[in-house]
């Protein structure tokens, strides 16, 4: 299978537009919860087909991202990884909810706790920048 790779700008680009679906994930994800908290705390039957939906219309948002060669990480919280080559290197640009732009990457067997700040890799590749930090 042939993955796609993407620039940072082009990453930044699908970000940016698809901000209105990241908002309503928030907003289906916190519907959910509630839905489910029905369902468990007072036996409501009727949350079922709700939470189910909720579900679904989550899914569909994050197939959005998925379907355009983003790897959806996680929804509870928003974590997304864009494929990108930075200076012959396979890395993961790392996005996560709450951050107003993608400053992070990590290596593709490191995940999430091997996050290192993006202007490292950056500043290495052009020979400009200092060796990686760890992530604080």
């Amino acid at each position: 299978m042939n993955r796609r790779l993407f620039s940072l700008a082009e990453a930044e680009a699908m970000l940016a537009e698809g901000r209105e679906a990241l908002a309503e994930i928030v907003v289906l994800r916190r519907q959910l919860a509630e839905a489910v908290a029905a369902l468990e705390e007072r036996g409501e039957r009727g949350a079922l087909p709700e939470a189910k939906s909720l579900e679904a219309r989550i899914g569909d948002q994050l197939d959005w991202f998925a379907s355009r060669g983003v790897q959806v990480k996680g929804w509870a919280p928003l974590l997304f990884d864009w494929p990108a080559e930075v200076g012959g290197r396979l890395v993961l640009l790392c996005w996560l909810e709450n951050e107003e732009r993608i400053g992070w990457y990590h290596e593709p067997n490191l995940g999430f706790p091997g996050r290192r700040p993006l202007a490292d890799l950056i500043g290495r590749a052009t020979g400009d920048g200092p060796e990686p930090t760890e992530q604080r």
